[in-house]
């Protein structure tokens, strides 16, 4: 067992991260924002981190810390114009900050090394730390959910009217969840890393965007267990098919195209769907027939009395 985990252990801290940013992505989809912004706040966290560890030479917690705070605050600019758009606008404005920053890693030489990326990065985010993190922030979301906040998210995606008829903000709640989205995307940039040794402007580009979505789209995006099964299956998978390198992105292509034909929810929210529907079914089942009790006859006659007419005492 131990050397099967020592085997795979980069694969494990790469599911991890990977886990984190597809948490990201779920927590906008969620709240019903098309955004495909998670990939460009990575970058800005991987890359504050990795200067401030190897360049001002900060702890390497601190430096995560600067670098989860950078992704939450371009999230909380970019949220501002992003309230006012919709749709495939909003994915067209996420998608063009992402442009930007990869833009100002590959050309900004002096602080990013450009197309040779910052290496020498401490490997301080071990396995162990990881796992902490991820199932820290799963709690964090699992607990949202349970409250008023999770409950207006979902009304929220499932019918902005809806919302509005109820008093819900949807704007406000909606800027919450990019700010959230951009906090989780940043710690998962810096968390990158400093378990990866290296980054790249290439590690944060056009795959990295796809990536974080069909993770969500794989696993299903009502649930934060969705996000957790995409990253599983789809950075295992490389691994899997390895045999035939040569076609990974079309085995994971057929695989998508399978998932959203015959699971639109996802792999794990139709597993969750189908469990709870056969609980409620067990529990119907099981549960006592009652059946229309007799009409109350009344009051049984004294054996010693005959039978009166109504009205006529014996």
């Amino acid at each position: 067992m131990m050397n099967f985990f020592f085997t795979y252990q980069s694969l494990f801290d790469h599911i991890l991260v990977n886990a984190l940013l597809a948490m990201s992505q779920y927590v906008v989809l969620r709240a019903g924002v098309f955004s495909l912004g998670s990939a460009g706040f990575a970058a800005l966290g991987a890359y504050c981190t990795a200067i401030l560890i190897t360049a001002a030479g900060w702890p390497p917690a601190a430096a995560i810390a600067a670098g989860t705070a950078l992704g939450t605050a371009a999230s909380a600019l970019l949220a501002l114009p992003l309230a006012r758009l919709r749709g495939v606008f909003q994915a067209v404005a996420t998608l063009a900050f992402v442009q930007i920053v990869l833009s100002a890693t590959q050309n900004w030489e002096s602080l990013t090394h450009g197309a040779l990326g910052i290496n020498g990065i401490p490997h301080v985010a071990n396995t162990p730390t990881l796992l902490a993190v991820v199932a820290l922030v799963v709690v964090l979301l699992v607990s949202m959910g349970r409250f008023s906040l999770g409950r207006a998210l979902d009304v929220i995606r499932e019918d902005e009217t809806v919302a509005v008829s109820l008093g819900i903000s949807v704007p406000h709640y909606q800027r919450f969840a990019f700010i959230l989205s951009g906090a989780l995307a940043g710690l998962s940039g810096g968390l990158h890393a400093t378990s990866s040794y290296a980054i790249t402007p290439s590690d944060y580009g056009f795959g990295l965007l796809v990536a974080a979505l069909a993770m969500v789209v794989l696993g299903g995006r009502t649930t934060v267990w969705g996000a957790l099964v995409g990253a599983v299956v789809l950075v295992s998978l490389p691994e899997l098919f390895r045999v035939f390198a040569d076609y990974r992105n079309v085995v994971q292509g057929i695989l998508l195209m399978v998932v959203i034909v015959y699971l639109p929810r996802g792999v794990a929210d139709t597993l969750i769907a189908t469990m709870r529907d056969r609980r409620l079914r067990r529990a119907a089942a099981r549960a006592p027939v009652q059946s229309a009790a007799p009409p109350d006859p009344g009051p049984a006659p004294h054996p010693g009395l005959a039978p009166t007419r109504a009205g006529v005492r014996p």
